[in-house]
């Protein structure tokens, strides 16, 4: 395919200088590509000759190949771009072919957040969140009032794409062309070879945003971005293999899009789980996309399945079938409406008090001289009501900002002075509470334990120490109360007397 190998070469350049190949030559390609010869059984099903991996069977689990299968050149792809190219290459799924590469994660449109930051809700805990918004009591007035609510209609409407795979048919092949060299170009640092192997797999799956200018048409330029995924139909869950968006199309929020795109496609098939393994420059954009490091899918639905990679982090998104990824706006819009609705109905602030007179003075008593004036701002009309609290008054006001510093700066200290103690050598007997389990007349004997453990629990806490005193004071208390229950010249014993030395030289300026 020697027109294929000229476009591998340019694509050499930067990310943004695309090479458009024109419709006639995708033809070309596509119907010089090799399609596995098959042969029909004793059943009547198609068995390829050319893999013998049960290819017709993505759903039976395999053996994990051995180490020795992967080549230098797969380990060396498990880095990924920098963060400033917007790429992602997930790691790919199992297959059976030692050139296999480890692709790691190279970074995927992370910034197409910020211009799509209202499609960006997936995961597992979204259901529970939205579950307002799906309910059948919506009327028709709110579902009027949710297409206001998105200025420019649901984003998803005007979108052109397609589900694509390798079916022997020349218009999908075309476009498998297309999604190889956008792959290509985007993620330099994966094996042109491997791609093409996993693009034209006719167990993987990808979905495609496409062009919509007739110009594009079977050019590289008319694919925007894509996901390639192998589904494993029988075990409920995918593993995303590539993703990537053209660099002339970057930060427009398609990655966010064509993540939502394949959620719901995959829901519509039957899809429990997305898995990929990411790289560091990756995970940021999986997690704003649903994915989570924590593994809830049992083991044993996908292992035999997949392989695990060295230097990747396998992470996990579950697809809620009852979830619609691409309304997410309308849903978000439902979901804020119904909550303002709630609170129209107990809120008061469209009640109006009168001024206050020019000789208003309000009695204030038992208010000191520091809270006169929350206590005033407390007595207008409408203050209570409206829920404000003196404890309220006093944080806004200059005085409880001075409170909450003294506050925070006693709390540094007192902490300071338990990591002193903690540091000690013959402070090990004090660092956590006695077992009682083991030591069981030890509560007959010592009415209020007392370690360090404790005091740093309570220091942290911010309200039981209001002063050094009071901390010297359950310091000795635990100190006394090792000296009452042990034996004198013991070893608990002497560790008590060393420490209420040291003690007493640290708190000599009380």
């Amino acid at each position: 395919m020697e027109q294929e190998k000229s476009v591998d070469t340019d694509e050499g350049n930067s990310p943004k200088d695309t090479t458009t190949t024109t419709s006639s030559t995708l033809k070309r390609d596509a119907s010089a590509i090799y399609q596995p010869k098959t042969t029909t059984n004793s059943n009547g099903k198609e068995n390829d000759n050319d893999n013998n991996d049960d290819s017709d069977q993505p759903q039976k689990k395999r053996k994990i190949s051995s180490d020795e299968d992967r080549t230098e050149n797969e380990k060396s792809n498990v880095k990924g771009k920098n963060d400033d190219e917007g790429i992602v290459n997930t790691k790919p799924p199992f297959g059976d072919d030692k050139n296999e590469g480890e692709g790691g994660t190279d970074k995927s449109a992370q910034k197409d957040e910020s211009n799509a930051a209202s499609n960006n809700v997936s995961g597992s805990g979204v259901g529970k969140e939205l579950t307002l918004a799906t309910t059948k009591e919506t009327t028709a007035a709110t579902q009027e009032k949710l297409k206001q609510n998105v200025p420019n209609g649901n984003p998803y409407d005007s979108l052109k794409y397609m589900m694509v795979t390798n079916d022997g048919k020349p218009e999908s092949l075309i476009k498998l062309v297309a999604l190889k060299s956008l792959f290509s170009k985007q993620l330099p640092k994966m094996p042109r070879a491997y791609i093409a192997r996993l693009v034209f797999d006719r167990r993987h799956v990808s979905l495609a945003i496409l062009n919509e200018n007739p110009a594009t048409k079977d050019t590289d330029e008319e694919v925007i971005g894509s996901i390639c995924y192998r589904p494993f139909y029988d075990m409920k869950f995918a593993e995303i293999a590539f993703c990537a968006v053209n660099a002339s199309h970057q930060v427009k929020g398609y990655g966010t899009k064509l993540m939502n795109l394949v959620k719901r496609e995959g829901a519509r098939t039957g899809i429990e789980y997305f898995i990929t393994y990411a790289d560091n420059y990756a995970i940021g954009y999986f997690k704003k996309q649903g994915f989570s490091k924590s593994i809830a899918m049992p083991k044993g639905r996908y292992q035999g399945l997949i392989k695990d990679y060295d230097g990747g982090t396998m992470m996990e998104c579950y697809v809620h079938p009852s979830i619609d990824y691409t309304r997410i706006p309308e849903m978000l819009a439902a979901q804020r409406e119904f909550i303002l609705s709630r609170i129209r109905l107990k809120a008061q602030s469209t009640k109006v008090y009168p001024p206050l007179p020019k000789d208003w003075n309000p009695k204030l008593e038992g208010a000191s001289r520091g809270n006169e004036a929350a206590a005033r701002a407390l007595a207008i009309p409408g203050m209570l009501e409206a829920g404000w609290t003196m404890a309220d008054l006093l944080s806004a006001t200059g005085q409880g900002k001075d409170l909450d510093r003294a506050k925070n700066a006693l709390k540094s200290e007192l902490l300071s002075i338990v990591r002193k103690v903690e540091e000690q050598q013959y402070s090990w007997p004090f660092r956590e509470p006695v077992d009682t389990t083991e030591v069981k007349d030890y509560l007959d004997v010592i009415k209020e334990p007392i370690d360090l453990s404790t005091i740093d629990k309570r220091i942290r806490k911010g309200d039981h120490y209001r002063s050094k005193k009071m901390l010297y004071a359950d310091l000795m208390l635990m100190v006394n109360n090792c000296k009452l229950y042990n034996e004198e010249g013991s070893t608990y014993t002497q560790c008590a007397r060393n420490l209420e030395t040291y003690l007493k030289g640290l708190f000599a300026n009380l």
